[in-house]
Protein backbone atom coordinates (compact mmCIF):
# COMPACT_ATOMS: atom_id res chain seq x y z
CA UNK A 1 0.00 0.00 0.00
CA UNK A 2 2.67 2.46 1.01
CA UNK A 3 4.72 2.10 -2.17
CA UNK A 4 1.60 2.49 -4.31
CA UNK A 5 0.68 5.71 -2.54
CA UNK A 6 3.82 7.70 -3.38
CA UNK A 7 5.86 5.93 -0.68
CA UNK A 8 4.05 7.54 2.23
CA UNK A 9 0.79 7.23 4.12
CA UNK A 10 1.82 9.53 6.97
CA UNK A 11 -1.17 11.65 7.90
CA UNK A 12 -3.35 10.06 5.19
CA UNK A 13 -6.75 8.60 6.00
CA UNK A 14 -6.98 4.92 5.10
CA UNK A 15 -10.31 3.08 5.39
CA UNK A 16 -10.17 -0.58 6.34
CA UNK A 17 -13.27 -2.48 5.25
CA UNK A 18 -13.40 -5.68 7.22
CA UNK A 19 -11.35 -6.65 10.24
CA UNK A 20 -12.66 -10.12 11.05
CA UNK A 21 -10.70 -13.22 10.06
CA UNK A 22 -13.53 -14.18 7.67
CA UNK A 23 -16.97 -12.96 6.72
CA UNK A 24 -20.07 -13.68 8.76
CA UNK A 25 -18.12 -13.75 12.02
CA UNK A 26 -16.69 -11.38 14.59
CA UNK A 27 -13.64 -13.62 15.09
CA UNK A 28 -10.43 -11.55 15.13
CA UNK A 29 -7.96 -14.20 16.29
CA UNK A 30 -4.82 -13.88 14.16
CA UNK A 31 -6.71 -11.88 11.54
CA UNK A 32 -4.44 -10.60 8.75
CA UNK A 33 -6.23 -7.24 9.04
CA UNK A 34 -4.53 -6.68 12.38
CA UNK A 35 -1.08 -6.75 10.78
CA UNK A 36 -2.17 -4.29 8.08
CA UNK A 37 -3.53 -1.93 10.74
CA UNK A 38 -0.36 -2.34 12.83
CA UNK A 39 1.87 -1.47 9.88
CA UNK A 40 -0.27 1.52 8.91
CA UNK A 41 -0.18 2.81 12.49
CA UNK A 42 3.61 2.52 12.46
CA UNK A 43 3.58 4.53 9.20
CA UNK A 44 1.46 7.17 11.01
CA UNK A 45 -1.64 6.81 8.85
CA UNK A 46 -5.08 7.79 10.13
CA UNK A 47 -7.04 4.53 10.06
CA UNK A 48 -10.82 4.18 9.95
CA UNK A 49 -12.07 0.61 10.38
CA UNK A 50 -15.51 -0.67 9.54
CA UNK A 51 -16.53 -4.26 10.16
CA UNK A 52 -20.20 -5.24 10.57
CA UNK A 53 -19.53 -7.60 13.50
CA UNK A 54 -16.18 -6.77 15.11
CA UNK A 55 -16.21 -4.77 18.34
CA UNK A 56 -13.50 -2.19 19.00
CA UNK A 57 -12.63 -3.85 22.32
CA UNK A 58 -11.98 -7.15 20.53
CA UNK A 59 -9.67 -5.41 18.06
CA UNK A 60 -7.58 -4.00 20.90
CA UNK A 61 -7.46 -7.28 22.83
CA UNK A 62 -6.08 -9.12 19.79
CA UNK A 63 -3.69 -6.27 18.88
CA UNK A 64 -2.23 -6.53 22.38
CA UNK A 65 -2.13 -10.34 22.45
CA UNK A 66 -0.64 -10.92 19.00
CA UNK A 67 1.25 -7.71 18.21
CA UNK A 68 1.99 -6.38 21.70
CA UNK A 69 0.49 -3.08 20.61
CA UNK A 70 -1.47 -1.04 23.16
CA UNK A 71 -2.03 2.60 24.00
CA UNK A 72 0.69 2.17 26.63
CA UNK A 73 3.29 0.78 24.22
CA UNK A 74 2.25 3.09 21.36
CA UNK A 75 0.94 6.40 22.75
CA UNK A 76 -1.70 7.85 20.43
CA UNK A 77 -2.80 4.44 19.16
CA UNK A 78 -6.38 4.95 20.28
CA UNK A 79 -6.62 8.22 18.31
CA UNK A 80 -4.84 6.76 15.26
CA UNK A 81 -7.55 4.11 14.79
CA UNK A 82 -11.19 5.12 14.48
CA UNK A 83 -14.02 2.61 14.28
CA UNK A 84 -16.63 3.81 11.81
CA UNK A 85 -20.35 3.02 11.91
CA UNK A 86 -20.49 2.15 8.19
CA UNK A 87 -18.34 1.82 5.08
CA UNK A 88 -19.35 5.23 3.73
CA UNK A 89 -18.21 7.17 6.78
CA UNK A 90 -15.01 5.11 6.91
CA UNK A 91 -14.25 6.06 3.30
CA UNK A 92 -15.34 9.71 3.46
CA UNK A 93 -12.26 11.86 2.91
CA UNK A 94 -9.99 8.81 2.70
CA UNK A 95 -7.03 8.57 0.38
CA UNK A 96 -7.56 4.83 0.06
CA UNK A 97 -9.74 1.98 1.16
CA UNK A 98 -8.70 -1.63 1.60
CA UNK A 99 -11.08 -4.58 1.56
CA UNK A 100 -9.63 -7.06 4.04
CA UNK A 101 -12.63 -9.29 4.79
CA UNK A 102 -14.92 -10.67 2.07
CA UNK A 103 -18.21 -9.38 3.48
CA UNK A 104 -20.93 -9.63 0.81
CA UNK A 105 -22.12 -6.09 1.55
CA UNK A 106 -18.80 -4.69 0.32
CA UNK A 107 -19.54 -5.97 -3.21
CA UNK A 108 -22.67 -3.84 -3.51
CA UNK A 109 -21.50 -0.52 -2.09
CA UNK A 110 -22.19 2.65 -4.09
CA UNK A 111 -18.63 3.12 -5.32
CA UNK A 112 -19.44 6.29 -7.25
CA UNK A 113 -20.62 7.85 -3.99
CA UNK A 114 -17.49 6.64 -2.23
CA UNK A 115 -15.24 7.98 -5.01
CA UNK A 116 -16.86 11.42 -4.88
CA UNK A 117 -16.16 11.64 -1.16
CA UNK A 118 -12.54 10.51 -1.28
CA UNK A 119 -9.30 12.46 -1.69
CA UNK A 120 -7.79 12.13 -5.18
CA UNK A 121 -6.13 10.11 -6.47
CA UNK A 122 -8.40 7.55 -4.81
CA UNK A 123 -6.82 4.16 -4.19
CA UNK A 124 -8.49 0.76 -3.76
CA UNK A 125 -6.67 -2.23 -2.34
CA UNK A 126 -8.77 -5.34 -2.80
CA UNK A 127 -7.20 -7.91 -0.51
CA UNK A 128 -9.92 -10.48 -1.21
CA UNK A 129 -10.48 -10.01 -4.97
CA UNK A 130 -14.22 -9.57 -4.51
CA UNK A 131 -14.71 -6.23 -6.29
CA UNK A 132 -15.30 -5.43 -9.97
CA UNK A 133 -11.91 -3.90 -10.75
CA UNK A 134 -12.78 -2.79 -14.29
CA UNK A 135 -15.83 -0.90 -13.02
CA UNK A 136 -13.82 0.73 -10.25
CA UNK A 137 -11.19 1.88 -12.77
CA UNK A 138 -13.96 3.32 -14.98
CA UNK A 139 -15.17 5.37 -12.00
CA UNK A 140 -11.64 6.72 -11.53
CA UNK A 141 -10.09 4.62 -8.78
CA UNK A 142 -6.51 3.41 -8.91
CA UNK A 143 -7.06 -0.28 -8.17
CA UNK A 144 -4.58 -2.74 -6.68
CA UNK A 145 -5.54 -6.37 -6.07
CA UNK A 146 -3.74 -9.30 -4.53
CA UNK A 147 -2.14 -11.47 -7.20
CA UNK A 148 -3.43 -9.42 -10.13
CA UNK A 149 -1.27 -7.13 -12.26
CA UNK A 150 -2.37 -3.59 -13.03
CA UNK A 151 -3.58 -3.63 -16.67
CA UNK A 152 -2.64 0.05 -16.97
CA UNK A 153 1.03 -0.81 -16.41
CA UNK A 154 1.24 -3.74 -18.84
CA UNK A 155 0.27 -3.40 -22.49
CA UNK A 156 -0.02 -7.15 -23.11
CA UNK A 157 -2.86 -7.85 -20.63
Amino acid sequence: MVSSMFNTVTGKKIAILGYAFKKDTGDVRETPSMFVVRDLVLEQAKIHVFDPQVKREDMWIEMDYTCGMTEKTHPGLDKAVTTSPDAYSACDGAHAFAVLTEWDEFKTLDFERIYKGMAKPAFVFDGRNILDHAKLREIGFEVHAIGKPDPNKFSDL
